[in-house]
């Protein structure tokens, strides 16, 4: 039997942060998502951006946020890109559409990277979304979750290398 994972934003502290300085000390530039700039991935409400939208590019350290929150010390695995978030509060994921995962574009490569509880790499698998998303996604989280070493797994897009969501080992 499958187990449920929830994909997980940035969070709504985080993201309070990353909208004054970001964590790579810049300060947040908002600009309104345009006919080109819509429908980039929105790290905070873990859908694409909408023309019309204020939207920031930010750069972010998911897992030395995650290490700060956890005790973890990750060391040289720390490190950091760019990610969309909307400029103000969004409220985060709406919860429409339960058991999919974001940004699950049959065909689209996502590199499954998995992290134990110092915050090292232990691991990852390639993922090429299948037309059944979520049961591929499914698998490849239960795939993971196997090694008990394994404490969350980040999904990252292949193309770029862009983070794009964070599963941690169910309790």
């Amino acid at each position: 039997m499958t187990t449920t994972y929830t994909a997980r934003p940035v969070p709504p502290a985080v993201l309070a942060e990353l909208r004054l300085r970001d964590d790579a000390g810049r300060p947040c530039r908002a600009f309104t998502a345009d006919a080109e700039t819509a429908g980039n991935p929105l790290r905070c409400c873990l859908r694409a951006s909408r023309e019309g939208e204020r939207i920031a590019l930010v750069t972010y350290a998911p897992l030395r946020r995650w290490a700060a929150e956890s005790g973890a010390e990750p060391g040289a695995y720390d490190e950091q890109g760019p990610v969309f978030v909307h400029a103000e509060e969004c409220g985060g994921p709406d919860g429409a559409d339960p058991g999919r995962y974001p940004f699950d574009r049959p065909g689209a490569l996502r590199t499954l990277r998995r992290y134990d509880a110092a915050g090292r790499i232990v691991g990852g698998r390639l993922l090429e979304i299948p037309e059944a998303a979520t049961e591929g996604f499914d698998r490849a989280f239960d795939e993971a979750f196997a090694d008990p070493e394994v404490a969350l797994v980040h999904v990252r897009a292949v193309e770029y290398g862009c983070f794009q969501f964070e599963v941690r080992r169910p309790n």
